[in-house]
């Protein structure tokens, strides 16, 4: 099983000069995912050529984790919107002052519900290219993050299955999340806002190149065409084959060969490649409390 999937170049094309030479140092966190960035203050500005190493960075490790990086709301919109136009939730609570900036976590009364692996918005037309999260607060214990590569999940699939994805597509959709939190009236004012969204089983990385499994518990209902592409007996094969393969497809994320697991303190701050990636926020903290912001970032229409 080969778990070596990093691309090795934007655009699979040879190292930039800003990956050959960064202006920070990179730490591995594990064979397949993550890297801890060193020797860098976010609080500042960042210049083009940070930017770019950056960007590369996030493309070949998927996700990047800086320690000890206490910005203000305003330096962590500016940040990341150095790489994109930001998303405003429809659903999460937001930052008074900055409707970019989305409020997550519980509290001592109720549970946070991110424990679920997901990629963030997949029932978007256009999905998040990536998202910025910051700890504020924190348990000294409990509370991890789980990030997945599923680009080593895809790449590591018997080569029949494969064959059986290439035509497929995925609907995702906002509502089996999201719906309870909305009342009737917001339910029939998003149902029209963001209908289903219908996105290839396996997508290819817009800059990398990469092929990746792009199919998730939280947000995936149902594949959109699986009576077309697949062989039946009779009619309820159809639905049982269509559950047992996204079933299938499912569990690929919790296999720890593709993981890294983040244990979070006060002003750690993860980027991830929301493309490429899936995470789970561990709940195993409560009533304690976990708070934390997040920036996300708009990408491009899955192909």
């Amino acid at each position: 099983m080969s778990l070596s999937t990093a691309a090795p170049g934007v655009g699979m094309g040879e190292e930039t000069p800003e990956q050959e030479h960064p202006p920070f140092r990179i730490k591995p966190l594990s064979p397949t995912i993550g890297v801890e960035i060193e020797g860098i203050d976010l609080r500042q500005p960042l210049d083009d050529g940070t930017c770019k190493a950056m960007r590369a960075a996030l493309i070949r490790h998927k996700l990047l984790v800086f320690r000890d990086q206490d910005i203000t709301p305003a330096q962590h919109v500016r940040l990341a919107g150095r790489f994109g136009e930001l998303e405003v939730h429809p659903v999460f609570n937001h930052h008074p002052d900055h409707p970019e900036l989305v409020l997550l976590g519980g509290d001592q009364q109720v549970r946070a519900r991110e424990n679920i692996f997901h990629t963030d918005v997949s029932w978007r037309e256009c999905p998040s290219m990536g998202s910025m999260l910051r700890c504020i607060e924190c348990p000294e214990v409990g509370g991890d993050t789980l990030w997945v590569n599923m680009a080593a999940a895809y790449d590591n699939l018997p080569e029949d299955v494969k064959e059986r994805l290439v035509a497929l597509y995925a609907v995702h959709d906002v509502m089996p999340a999201f719906g309870a939190r909305m009342t009737p009236q917001e339910r029939e004012i998003n149902r029209h806002k963001f209908p289903p969204a219908t996105h290839p089983v396996v997508r290819t990385h817009p800059e990398s190149g990469e092929k990746i499994l792009y199919v998730n518990e939280a947000f995936v209902t149902h594949l959109a065409n699986y009576n077309q592409v697949a062989e039946m007996r009779m009619g309820f094969d159809f639905r049982l084959g269509e559950m047992d393969l996204l079933q299938y497809l499912y569990r690929q994320a919790a296999a720890p060969e593709y993981q890294i697991r983040l244990r979070w303190r006060p002003n750690t701050i993860a980027f991830w490649d929301n493309r490429s990636t899936q995470h789970y926020a561990i709940q195993d903290y409560f009533p304690a409390v976990r708070r934390m912001m997040r920036a996300t970032i708009i990408g491009d229409r899955p192909r």
